[in-house]
């Protein structure tokens, strides 16, 4: 762990295991933090505040977060190979990610210096009324297990910037790549204490620094039933809450798409990342008089995507990260099948021997998906894709605003006018 700027155990000695989805094998030992460590991170991360992170020149802080893009840039494929290692995630889009990563902090070391405030107009002699933008404090950052430092760095970054402190919990299924993080931050310069890290359970730490009275703020990335229980536990304290929880993203295909492009768009929306990701096209919306023949091309496209070693870069599916979490996408395949849908492909754990030892789950289709079923108002998780028709336009916008989420979406069509007015 990074506590104060040092390397940390946990003050118990404990450690847990992380397991490489592919093998199903343990492959690192990670710290098991408590709450004792928890206070000396926040505390830590609340001493640096107070020192001289949030009074440095703004330019300053900014070319320290360029010197931490940098080394993250140089140590990208490294980073990337941890990813993939410790949650399943293909390679290519690891990374993918870590090439991102360095631009987002050199943006936001960039926009250090141009935090404005405003001039307020106001009818009275002698009165100048103005604003200003002041940092809040400890910012307590929990992430996922899906994408641990792409999600980190939306959240540590634009906080660095402002000359927020960082207390930040990687996912217990995903730690390992943030400990490398943890010591580039420290080879970039940053002072003691203003990025620290605790790797552990949620169950036995997360309450302890979502609560803690010196964190100011709580960014949070998980599902919506963990971000219900942040959310009531976060406002005791009257604490500014960031919540990102789930999706359960439409792609609308209307009849006078390209199949050749709409087809392969929506099979990678899906099943690229194995579904594991908030803006997986989990619906496919099918304009009628095409659902048939769209239904049969996704079958058919689907049955050719390679499922195998996430380090390959030839693999297009790979390993569901937890066995709770294959356990679920089944779960769901099966509520599916029993709610009527008609299941078009997969459903099953594969039966290729070469990657039995591995947590995967077939890419799964239902065909006649009703808006009453769960898999078309839940979010799975998985590579499982409903395919559900619509008649126009009106129903298309209708169908697809019918859940609880409201992340993304996207829209196959060659009206641009369309493309345009249906966002709308």
């Amino acid at each position: 762990m990074l506590i104060g700027g040092r390397a940390a155990a946990a003050q118990s000695g404990d450690f847990f295991e992380s397991f490489d989805p592919f093998t199903g094998k343990a492959w690192a030992l990670v710290p098991r933090a408590g709450v004792a460590d928890v206070d000396a991170a926040v505390q830590a991360a609340a001493a640096a505040f107070r020192g001289e992170w949030r009074t440095m020149i703004p330019s300053a802080r900014g070319q320290i977060m360029t010197r931490f893009a940098d080394l993250v840039a140089e140590e990208a494929e490294n980073l990337a190979v941890l990813e993939t290692r410790d949650n399943g995630k293909l390679i290519n889009e690891m990374r993918m990610q870590c090439k991102y990563i360095p631009q987002w902090f050199r943006f936001f070391g960039g926009l250090a210096d141009k935090i404005e405030g405003r001039v307020i107009p106001i009818d009275k002699p002698g009165v100048f009324n103005y604003t200003r933008r002041e940092p809040l404090g400890v910012v307590a950052a929990i992430t996922p297990w899906n994408s641990p430092l792409m999600l980190a760095t939306w959240k540590l970054a634009p906080a660095l910037a402002a000359g927020n402190t960082i207390v930040w919990k990687p996912s217990e299924f995903s730690s390992v790549s943030a400990l490398f993080f943890g010591r580039l931050f420290e080879k970039a310069g940053f002072p003691k204490g203003v990025v620290n890290i605790v790797t552990g359970f949620g169950h036995e730490i997360g309450d302890r620094l979502v609560t803690h009275p010196d964190v100011a703020k709580v960014a949070f990335t998980g599902g919506d039933a963990t971000g219900r229980r942040v959310y009531q536990a976060a406002a005791g304290g009257l604490k500014k809450v960031t919540l990102e929880l789930g999706g359960k993203s439409a792609n609308i295909v209307f009849a006078d798409a390209k199949m050749e492009a709409a087809i392969p768009g929506l099979v990678s929306g899906i099943f690229a990342a194995t579904g594991q990701t908030c803006i997986a096209g989990s619906r496919a919306l099918v304009q009628r008089s095409v659902y048939d023949q769209v239904t049969e091309k996704l079958v058919a496209f689907a049955k050719t995507a390679r499922i195998g070693d996430p380090l390959d870069p030839e693999t297009q599916v790979g390993p569901i990260t937890t066995l709770p979490q294959r356990a679920k996408v089944l779960d769901y395949i099966s509520i599916a099948n029993g709610e009527g849908a008609a299941q078009l492909l997969g459903g099953k754990i594969p039966e290729d021997k070469s990657i039995a030892d591995g947590w995967f789950v077939e890419p799964t289709i239902f065909g006649n998906v009703k808006q009453s079923m769960r898999i078309a108002q839940e979010e799975v998780f998985g590579p499982v894709l409903s395919v559900i028709p619509f008649e126009d336009e009106d129903e298309a916008v209708a169908i697809a605003n019918d859940t609880i989420y409201g992340l993304a979406a996207g829209m196959w069509t060659q009206d641009l006018g369309r493309a345009i007015r249906l966002p709308e």
